[in-house]
């Protein structure tokens, strides 16, 4: 017995055909499972240079080896696939019930090959996996398809699905799971260009029998007690993610008129507490007791009237400061709207701001963005560009594309503002004042992304965030302990007061497998996640010049951001120097032939060996060019 299937179910759209498939014990000694295991299927089977929107391109659904198993807080799921976004290896991580259907289905992995030659939906129940026509499903929002699922499959039915948005290609499309998504690096884009709709499924429960039913349930409980008294979950289950705000802002890294400034002096308006006030009922994800989210009531847009799950501090920070705004009725409003057609908020609101500072500086006018005047806080306006990107239309055509591509036609200045790393818009924390989470971005292999690898040393004190020194061997931990995480699937949330050894307990429990019993071992596992990864990312061409900032956050002083204020990332050169030589990689940023072989990673070597000098030096050093 184990909590993972073992299995994977391959569908390939253009002939609508399926097949079951064992997982390679390797694979899973390896990788484990979700993240670890969905990047060596891509590293296998993706050749170099794909196009992401090419039927040549895979989209992967993973559930972990934890997941439904009754542990709190471990049963989100994955998608992965190379992004349309940035061209390098993508994870993009959901809450919601799909991935424990996908469990009781059987499979810990799903692949999605080829394009369908019209619209499709897949639905797997009892009697096997079903290629239904879509054509009627075109359109919809989630909302109104999870409805027609359900009416048509069976009230249990759970589905992975796109809106608008995803049919219309726009490059950060999203993946709904009921209220919840895979929201960056373009995934939902990568299923509409399969003219995929949704999969769906409708099983009866199976949940996952482990190794050792005993020793499991006596974790279970160890865990359920830390949660209980743990003031971090109790914060979450109060306040949710909106408790960030104030933080950030009192450490001037809270992102305001795309990244110009650090702080905003209403704040208040964006508390916590505030929105505390607006919450109507708990929200959260299967077997987690944090429940974090929070119902609240929309105003307008095609859901006004309803109440949807949110919004996160990411959210809040994109639809607030970033474009010059505190009213926290219009984050919910435009959070509601990006739902409905089924787009980032994140890449969303960093377009959005990308614009109107284009706009503030003179570099486009109302007459190339369709009439709107694009100043600071015009709520009318935004409000009217986000339709306009979800239904890809006029100027929101261009602004679909993601900030890098945008600036790209617009030229005339328009690229130093564009605030995206390897493509990906930036999160709501502002690197200037972060220093360890400037590397951790700027060296990413998905680009610009707050869940990488996260500092929390430098978030709790233990780390002096302004320090451009000794960042190298923290970051390379915390990416390792982060992609550890992203394989079992841990929540950041609800995996409150655990460690490594606490995993290596419960995996060993749950699958019987010896190594996973040792915590060294599976911070190992890791790093051979993220060396896998960026061995990808190297096949397509990135190495060290990509591992790099928005030239606003190394050569402009950030401004209004209380201790931050004057910061820049003056020695990026030299953090990256550490970086690489704490995980092996050589001068160039790529990992170092006796690194792969140590890792175990023999796939690797011989691409490798093409883009590594025969001394297969490790980096010594650089004198900054920041």
């Amino acid at each position: 017995m184990s909590t993972l299937t073992g299995k994977l179910l391959r569908i390939k759209l253009n002939d609508a055909t399926y097949g079951e498939e064992e997982i390679p014990q390797r694979h899973t000694t390896r990788f484990i499972s979700a993240r670890g295991v969905g990047a060596i299927y891509l590293y296998d089977e993706l050749a170099p240079g794909v196009d992401p929107l090419s039927p040549a391109n895979k989209l992967l659904l993973l559930i972990g080896a934890l997941g439904g198993t009754g542990l709190q807080g471990f049963s989100k799921w994955a998608v992965m696939s190379k992004s349309p976004l940035t061209g390098t290896i993508f994870r993009s991580i959901s809450g919601g019930n799909f991935g424990v259907w996908m469990k009781h289905a059987g499979y810990d992995l799903i692949i999605l090959e080829g394009k369908a030659a019209a619209p499709m939906y897949i639905h797997i129940d009892t009697s096997g996996v079903h290629f239904l026509d879509a054509s009627d499903l075109w359109g919809l929002d989630y909302r109104q398809l999870q409805a027609q699922l359900r009416e048509k499959h069976g009230d249990r039915t759970e589905s992975a699905s796109i809106g608008p948005a995803g049919e219309n290609l726009i490059r950060y499309a999203v993946i709904h799971s009921g209220e919840r998504t895979a929201s960056r690096g373009g995934m939902g884009t990568v299923m509409g260009s399969k003219n995929l709709k949704a999969v769906s499924i409708n099983v009866p429960t199976k949940k996952p029998s482990p190794f050792d039913p005993a020793a499991y349930k006596e974790l279970i409980k160890i865990q359920v007690g830390i949660l209980k008294e743990h003031p971090r979950k109790q914060t979450m289950t109060t306040l949710g993610t909106p408790y960030i705000t104030k933080i950030v802002n009192m450490m001037g890294i809270l992102p305001t008129k795309n990244y110009q400034e650090g702080s905003i002096a209403t704040i208040e308006d964006l508390s916590g507490d505030q929105f505390l006030k607006l919450k109507k009922a708990r929200a959260g994800c299967y077997s987690c007791m944090t429940r974090c989210g929070g119902m609240r009531e929309v105003m307008q847009g095609p859901f006004g009237g309803s109440q949807i799950d949110g919004p996160e501090y990411e959210t809040i920070f994109a639809f607030g400061p970033l474009v010059g705004l505190s009213d926290r009725q219009f984050v919910i409003d435009a959070n509601a709207l990006c739902d409905a057609y089924g787009i980032d908020t994140i890449s969303t609101g960093v377009c959005i701001a990308f614009a109107c500072e284009l706009f503030a500086r003179g570099i486009i006018s109302s007459a190339d963005a369709d009439g709107l005047k694009l100043t600071w806080g015009n709520q009318e306006a935004l409000f009217s560009l986000i339709e306009k990107i979800g239904k890809r239309e006029g100027f929101g055509r261009l602004l679909g594309e993601g900030v890098k591509r945008a600036a790209e036609q617009l030229g005339s200045g328009a690229a130093a503002v564009a605030m995206h790393i390897k493509g990906l818009e930036l999160p709501g924390y502002e690197p200037r004042g972060v220093k360890g989470y400037a590397l951790s971005m700027a060296t990413s292999n998905i680009g610009g992304s707050h869940m990488y690898g996260r500092p929390r040393e430098e978030f709790s004190g233990q780390a002096d965030p302004l320090v451009e020194t000794g960042k190298g061997d923290l970051i390379a931990r915390v990416q390792k302990e982060q992609a550890l995480e992203d394989s079992l699937i841990a929540c950041t949330f609800g995996n409150t007061g655990l460690d490594a050894a606490m995993y290596a307990r419960l995996l060993l429990a749950a699958t019987g497998i010896n190594d996973f019993g040792n915590d060294a071992n599976l911070l190992d596992i890791g790093e051979r996640i993220v060396c896998i990864e960026r061995c990808f990312n190297v096949r397509e061409g990135f190495d060290r010049k990509d591992d790099t900032l928005p030239k606003r956050m190394r050569q402009e002083p950030l401004q209004q951001a209380g201790p931050a204020t004057n910061q820049m990332v003056s020695h990026l050169e030299h953090l990256l120097d550490e970086y690489y030589q704490a995980l092996g990689y050589t001068a160039d940023g790529i990992p170092g032939i006796k690194r792969l072989q140590e890792l175990d990673l023999p796939e690797a070597v011989e691409d490798i060996k093409t883009h590594t000098p025969p001394s297969d030096s490790i980096s010594p050093g650089r004198n900054d060019q920041s």
